[in-house]
């Protein structure tokens, strides 16, 4: 799997020009079908509708899926509906049926998101910090937030403004925090994430 931007022509114009490269062994992707259709829920029960690329690499032979950044692997909804979900919570704005309810999203659903953020915390933060630190290499140290849950907020939003300073390109932040993740900010085990530079 490999997280792409949500325009089409721009991932087509990237995959058929040999710019994207393999995540198992840096080889070249080359166009390979569609994986299944799915349906991603954004906010207020939105349906977006997606059929992700396929891309096949030159080097291994593997295939792999371009996940558009609109969303987190193995997830129904959209990545901004669940970072919302979590800065909610890193705020302390509610509990997680309070925050189900603003989002109308199922409460089971919201706990098991939150649950599954703190429970990798320390290695959300761990990846952020070292995107920081790898995009402005004179960031000062990033002050505790207050636990493990408010810190991994907050290394992911110095590492959102550490992107943008240094690359200049404006992204949402959610969409980026699934690219810097590869879209497992979810993960069943944070040591999935991809190794930041």
């Amino acid at each position: 799997m490999l997280m792409v931007g949500v325009v089409v022509a721009e991932v087509e114009s990237e995959l058929w020009g040999g710019l994207l490269s393999c995540p198992s062994c840096s080889g070249v992707l080359a166009p390979w079908g569609y994986a299944r259709e799915r349906m991603v829920r954004v906010r207020w029960g939105q349906l977006v509708g997606l059929r992700p690329r396929r891309a096949e690499c030159g080097g291994c032979a593997g295939t792999h899926v371009l996940l558009p950044d609109l969303c987190l692997l193995r997830r129904q909804y959209g990545v901004a509906v669940i970072g919302a979900a979590i800065e909610a919570r890193a705020r302390r704005r509610g509990g997680y049926r309070w925050i189900a309810a603003w989002l109308e999203v199922p409460v089971r659903t919201v706990r098991r998101w939150l649950a599954r953020f703190a429970s990798n915390a320390e290695a959300i933060r761990a990846l952020f910090t070292r995107w920081a630190f790898a995009l402005d290499p004179e960031l000062g140290p990033i002050a505790p937030a207050g636990g493990a849950f408010a810190d991994a907020v907050e290394a992911i939003g110095v590492a959102a403004r550490a992107w943008v300073l240094r690359l200049g390109r404006d992204r949402a932040s959610w969409r980026l925090v699934a690219l810097l993740s590869g879209g497992m900010l979810l993960a069943t085990r944070g040591d999935l994430f991809p190794a930041a530079p």
